[in-house]
């Protein structure tokens, strides 16, 4: 009866071996796949979001009017007298400093431009630019090219990239970008690039601008209208004689 009991004995140990050994690998299986899934949902290495890979940059910018001169010639002609007025106006609207004039040295037209600046600089004060703030200094232009005044004021501009720049390859690889579907590095650089070129004042990017004063011959003349009881629209007497009817008949 001994024997027949060890007999019975030994079978039930070794399957109690492989029950162990059975969980302890499901058990390294599930954190293998634990640490796996962790891999896959981790937190990106770059924003999804384009404004955040990209954003929209506000500092200071050289505005700059280049003026042509011959050697032959010290006065300006009325299209440059037009384009430097036109410049000081801009001025006043957005600069942030002072007016900078580059005067060409050593050139063949250097005596040209000196008498040409007496020309440029009273149009910039006549148009609103202070005499102090006004600076004149000289530079050496290469030899090769056509030496031109340069008038430079600072002013607010914003700015964005650069782009193309692709530091990962968008193709199928074992990038884990690629398998999550995660926007490439490039993508909305050119958009914020263009809008940072075409918004007016830079400012309106970061805050609004405050309300001009209302017209208050016009809201007394609406408020007057109201309260007798009068039409309050705006009608013009030409409105009609634009219709399409009009014109039609007209050509018949």
């Amino acid at each position: 009866m001994q024997a027949v009991r060890t007999t019975i004995a030994r079978p039930r140990g070794t399957a109690a071996l492989a029950v162990r050994a059975a969980l302890v690998g499901a058990c390294a299986i599930f954190v293998c796949a634990c640490n796996t899934d962790n891999q896959v949902a981790a937190v990106p290495d770059v924003p999804t979001d384009y404004r955040l890979r990209h954003p929209i940059t506000i500092g200071e910018a050289d505005h700059t009017l280049e003026v042509f001169v011959g050697s032959s010639r010290g006065a300006i002609n009325p299209a440059q007298r037009a384009e430097v007025a036109e410049f000081a106006h801009t001025w006043k609207r957005e600069a942030t400093g002072g007016v900078a004039v580059d005067l060409p040295v050593g050139t063949s037209n250097e005596r040209a431009a000196a008498e040409a600046m007496r020309t440029i600089r009273s149009i910039l004060i006549a148009n609103g630019v202070p005499a102090n703030g006004l600076v004149v200094r000289g530079y050496h232009p290469p030899a090769i090219n056509l030496a031109t005044i340069r008038i430079t004021y600072p002013r607010l501009a914003a700015q964005a990239g650069p782009c193309g720049l692709w530091p990962q390859d968008i193709g199928p690889s074992f990038n884990r970008n690629y398998f999550e579907n995660q926007p490439p590095w490039n993508a909305g650089c050119a958009t914020q690039r263009n809008l940072a070129a075409m918004v007016e004042n830079p400012a309106d990017l970061v805050q609004p601008r405050a309300e001009t004063p209302a017209y208050e011959m016009r809201r007394t003349t609406v408020m007057e209208q109201y309260r007798q009881g009068q039409p309050t629209q705006t009608t013009y007497p030409a409105a009609d004689t634009t219709k399409i009817s009009n014109v039609s008949s007209t050509g018949q």
